[in-house]
């Protein structure tokens, strides 16, 4: 028999890479004589980007870059120099994992260190860029990408640098006129406008507008530290913004699935960089040849933290089921939770969930790798 393994990330327990291998050892305690393949997955959230590059064989690098607060740290990308590419994650700079709990200001934080992790790659030659857009701690739209990309906002003939609030004054946008990689003559000059060659590839997790009661700041900036009166701060914000780049470069990308992904930032990146925005389970299943090496296999494996309605908006366990159903195979999960949903279960041919009666979540996810490891046994078991 053999079986493939593709799961996602327990959030907050396990990485995809510790996930695989805690399935597969439960498996070959079970079934010693079964080969298995294994592929840790990601959908566009965070382990996005060590998820292609395992797969691909990137190097890291490193640059500095700023924190959500415009603290300098040191962020890190994938790079494959034949193709020069680059695969990064905006939570690497922009994350909510660079802040503690009682840092959350999504008034005051910026993605300006994204731009810069962009520019260190324009400048090692890239023409490519993949980018994660999960787990951000941002709502500026990517207002400060931009502006660490030369972009410059003003309020009539007053710059705006600060907080995204004020973007609510906003009344013209500057693009930059220099290539990147480029010293221009004037040394006041802002850094410059990417080489035209570079394509950026946005990997999103989930399909919201820019705005609206779906949009990014009314979906995600509670989560985020925002208060009902910075809501509304933040949508008036993001709404000037998004009419402002209407008016002064003739489009208008504020509607499009992924635009309100990682704060704004989905729109920001088209918006600014000419992006493209795809689900981030076709941009990673088409990185590490998923179909190629799920055709060889008799059963796969899947799973995440939790499964829910949300698992059919093109989380990983549900891209890789269609997946196993498109090549005919057999296809089962296994979930910190599972919230019972017919719409999930119906595309497996079964669910098994980590959580047990009388355990409290904590000590589930201390004992998250002991778990899946009893589970897989129990799954081998069906087989």
């Amino acid at each position: 028999m053999q079986i493939l393994i593709a799961p996602d990330k327990f959030k907050g327990a396990l990485s995809a890479r510790e996930v695989v291998e805690n399935i597969a050892n439960g498996l070959r305690d079970a079934l010693p004589g079964a080969r298995i393949d294994i592929v840790p997955m990601a959908d566009g959230g965070e382990g996005t980007a060590e998820a292609i590059c395992e797969s691909r064989g990137c190097s890291w690098v490193r640059c500095k870059a700023r924190d959500p607060l415009s603290r300098e740290i040191d962020a890190r990308y994938g790079w494959l120099e034949d193709e020069k590419l680059a695969v990064m994650e905006m939570s690497e700079a922009s994350g909510m994992r660079r802040l503690s709990e009682n840092e959350r200001d999504p008034i005051r934080a910026t993605t300006f260190g994204v731009g810069e992790m962009i520019l260190d790659a324009a400048s090692r030659g890239a023409n490519e860029i993949i980018i994660g857009l999960g787990g951000s701690a941002t709502n500026d739209g990517g207002f400060g990408m931009a502006t660490a990309l030369g972009y410059r906002f003003f309020a009539n003939g007053n710059e705006l640098t600060g907080p995204v609030s004020d973007l609510a004054r906003l009344t013209k946008i500057k693009a930059p006129t220099v290539a990147a990689g480029v010293s221009p003559a004037d040394s006041t000059l802002q850094p410059t406008r990417l080489p035209p060659q570079l394509k950026i590839l946005a990997a999103v997790d989930v399909q919201n507008p820019l705005l609206g009661e779906n949009g990014a700041t009314r979906v995600f900036g509670p989560q985020k530290g925002a208060s009902k009166d910075e809501l509304n701060i933040l949508e008036r914000a993001l709404t000037r913004l998004a009419d402002v780049v209407a008016e002064e470069f003739g489009f208008d990308h504020r509607d499009r699935a992924g635009a309100g992904a990682a704060g704004g930032l989905g729109f920001g990146l088209m918006s600014f960089c000419g992006a493209t925005i795809r689900p981030g389970f076709d941009v990673v299943a088409e990185a590490v040849e998923l179909e190629s090496k799920m055709k060889g296999v008799d059963v796969v494996i899947t799973g995440e933290g939790s499964l829910d309605r949300q698992t059919l908006e093109g989380k990983t366990p549900a891209g890789v089921a269609r997946l196993a159903r498109k090549l005919g195979k057999k296809v089962f999960a296994i979930a910190g939770r599972y919230d019972g949903n017919q719409h999930v279960h119906n595309l497996f041919d079964e669910v098994y969930q980590l959580a047990r009666s009388g355990m409290s979540e904590r000590d589930q996810m201390k004992r998250a790798g002991e778990l899946l490891r009893e589970k897989a046994q129990e799954l081998a078991k069906s087989l």
